[in-house]
C-alpha cells in the first residue's frame, strides 16, 4: 500500500478501512497507517500531509464511539509502534484538531477528555508513553484543564482528604512544568502554562528563555502575561542589541510612547537595510512622513556616494544643512585642501600589530574621554552580504589611533579581543560617537565571536543630545561652530 497514485492491489483494503471505521479497531487502523507510510514512494513531508488528510477523512465518517475517543485510544496504543510513535502522534492530533472544528457530541468529548487525562497522568508519573511535547498537545486538543486533572487524580487518591487533594494536583502539574524546563522544552512549558492559565512564573523565567535564545517562547510568554512582561522583553532585546526584534515587538503591541528611542532606531535600521539592497524608493516611501528619517536617508546616500539621491531628497523635502552635489562641484576651486606635511604625523598612529595595539590600549586607559568611529566599504548590491568593518578610529585629546581590524582579527584575534574589552567594557572611559548604533551593529555582525563588541560601557551617542534638525555630523558641526562664533 502507498499514499501516492502508484499503489498495489492491497490498496482497496486500506481504503475501505479508512472510509468506514465502524468495525475497525484502533490498533488495526494504526497498523494500516504504518503500512501506508512505510511503502509510500513520495517524500516524508508529502507522506505526512497525505496521511493526515486520510486520517481526517476517516474521522469524518464518525468512528464508534466517536472521533475524539477513537484518537485518544490510538494515542494510548502508539508507543507499541516505537519509531513511528512520535510522528504518528503529531499526525493523529493534527487530524483530530481539524475534525473537532466540524463538531462532535458532548458524550464523545467528555469520554475522550477523561481517557486522555488518565493517559497524561500515567505518562507524567514515570511511564514513558509519549514525548513531553505530545503530552502538552494532548492537553490542548482535548481541552484538559487543571480541574480535569484534579478530578481524575481524586479517583486515584480516594483515600486522601479533600483539603489535601488540591495541593497534590497542583504539585503534580508544577513537577511536570519543572521537568519541561530542565529539558529546555521552553515552548512546551509556555504552551502548558498558558493553557492551564498559570501565571506565577515571573521575570526569572523570561530571563532564562532569553539566555537560552528561546525568543519565540519568550514572546509567547510575555504576550500571555501582558504589557509589563512585554516591556521587560523589549529591554532584554535592547540589552542584547536585537533592535529589529525589539522594534517588531514595539509595533505589534503599540508601545511607541514607552520606547521612542528604540522605535526610532528600528526604523533607521529598516532604512539602512533597504539602502544596502539598493531599494532607495521604498526607503524614501517609508521615511517621507518623518523628517528625522529623511535626514538619516540623506546621510546613507552620502555614505554611499549617491550624490544624485542627496540632491533629490534635499530639494523634494526642503532639507537644510547638507551640501548638495552640484554645490560641491561649484565650490571645488575655492576649497583649500590640507597637505600631508601640515599634519602632526606623530600624533596619528596606524595600529596593525599586537605590540602597537597594547601600547594604544595603555594610552587610552589613561584617558577620561575618547571619540570612536568605524569605517567599512559600503555594499549596495541587492542580495549581497555587508562588508566587514575594516578600521576603527579611537581618538583622545592628543592622539588618534587607526586600528586595522581586518589584519588584527586575522593575525592576533585574542589580543584584539582582550585589548578592546579593556576599552569598551571600562566604566572609567567615556566613549563618544555619532550615530554609533549603526557602527555597533556592524561590528557585532562583522566579528560575531568577539566578546568586546557585545556590549559597551559609558557610551554616549552625541546625535541623541542635539535634537534640532541637522545634516549629519558635518551639519551638526556647522551649527555648533556658528553658535560659537556668535557667542564670541
Amino acid at each position: 500500500m502507498g499514499v501516492d497514485d502508484k499503489t498495489n492491489q492491497e490498496w482497496p483494503i486500506s481504503l475501505h478501512a479508512y472510509s468506514d471505521l465502524t468495525n475497525v479497531s484502533p490498533v488495526v487502523f494504526l497498523y494500516l497507517l504504518k503500512e501506508c507510510y512505510v511503502y509510500g514512494t513520495c517524500k516524508a513531508t508529502a507522506k505526512f500531509f497525505a496521511l493526515q488528510h486520510q486520517v481526517h477523512q476517516a474521522l469524518h465518517h464518525v468512528p464508534k464511539p466517536g472521533p475524539a475517543v477513537f484518537v485518544a485510544h490510538c494515542l494510548s496504543l502508539l508507543p507499541i509502534f516505537e519509531s513511528h510513535c512520535e510522528g504518528f502522534s503529531h499526525l493523529m492530533i493534527a487530524a483530530l484538531r481539524r475534525r473537532l472544528k466540524m463538531g462532535t457530541t458532548q458524550e464523545d468529548l467528555h469520554e475522550a477528555k477523561l481517557f486522555a487525562t488518565q493517559l497524561f497522568i500515567i505518562a507524567v508519573r514515570g511511564d514513558k508513553i509519549h514525548d513531553d511535547r505530545i503530552l502538552v498537545k494532548m492537553l490542548e486538543v482535548f481541552n484538559i484543564k487543571i480541574t480535569d486533572i484534579k478530578e481524575v487524580m481524586f479517583q486515584f487518591h480516594s483515600d486522601v482528604k479533600n483539603d489535601r487533594f488540591e495541593d497534590i494536583a497542583d504539585v503534580f502539574v508544577e513537577q511536570f512544568i519543572s521537568k519541561l524546563l530542565q529539558s529546555q522544552s521552553y515552548m512546551a512549558a509556555v504552551t502548558l502554562l498558558e493553557h492551564l492559565s498559570i501565571r506565577h512564573s515571573g521575570e526569572s523565567f523570561l530571563h532564562m528563555m532569553l539566555e537560552n535564545k528561546e525568543y519565540r517562547a519568550a514572546e509567547k510568554w510575555a504576550t500571555f502575561i501582558g504589557k509589563p512582561m512585554i516591556c521587560l522583553l523589549i529591554k532584554g532585546y535592547v540589552d542584547r542589541n536585537m533592535i529589529k526584534q525589539a522594534y517588531d515587538l514595539i509595533k505589534k503591541n503599540d508601545l511607541r510612547e514607552e520606547f521612542p528611542q528604540v522605535y526610532q532606531m528600528g526604523k533607521e535600521s529598516t532604512l539602512k537595510k533597504l539602502a544596502e539592497k539598493g531599494c532607495w524608493d521604498i526607503a524614501e516611501m517609508r521615511a517621507k512622513s518623518d523628517r528625522q528619517l529623511l535626514e538619516y536617508l540623506v546621510y546613507l546616500a552620502m555614505e554611499a556616494g549617491y550624490s544624485e539621491k542627496v540632491d533629490e531628497l534635499c530639494d523634494k523635502y526642503s532639507l537644510e544643512g547638507f551640501m548638495k552635489g552640484k554645490e560641491a562641484e561649484v565650490s571645488l576651486p575655492h576649497i583649500r585642501y590640507l597637505h600631508l606635511d601640515e599634519l602632526a604625523i606623530d600624533n596619528i598612529v596606524w595600529v596593525d600589530e599586537p605590540i602597537g595595539l597594547r601600547d594604544a590600549t595603555c594610552h587610552i586607559e589613561g584617558c577620561k574621554v575618547v571619540g570612536l568611529d568605524c569605517e567599512w566599504k559600503p555594499n549596495y548590491e541587492k542580495g549581497s552580504k555587508a562588508n566587514k568593518v575594516s578600521i576603527m578610529q579611537i581618538a583622545s585629546e592628543k592622539m588618534v589611533f587607526i586600528i586595522d581590524l581586518l589584519k588584527l582579527s586575522h593575525d592576533a584575534p585574542d589580543v584584539l579581543d582582550s585589548c578592546l574589552i579593556r576599552i569598551f567594557h571600562s566604566p572609567r572611559i567615556l566613549k563618544l560617537g555619532y550615530n554609533f548604533q549603526c557602527d555597533m551593529k556592524q561590528l557585532s555582525q562583522s566579528y560575531e565571536d568577539f566578546d568586546c563588541f557585545k556590549r559597551f560601557e559609558m557610551l554616549l551617542d552625541i546625535q541623541n543630545i542635539f535634537k534640532e534638525p541637522r545634516g549629519g555630523l558635518s551639519g551638526l558641526a556647522k551649527v555648533k561652530q556658528t553658535k560659537q562664533f556668535f557667542i564670541l
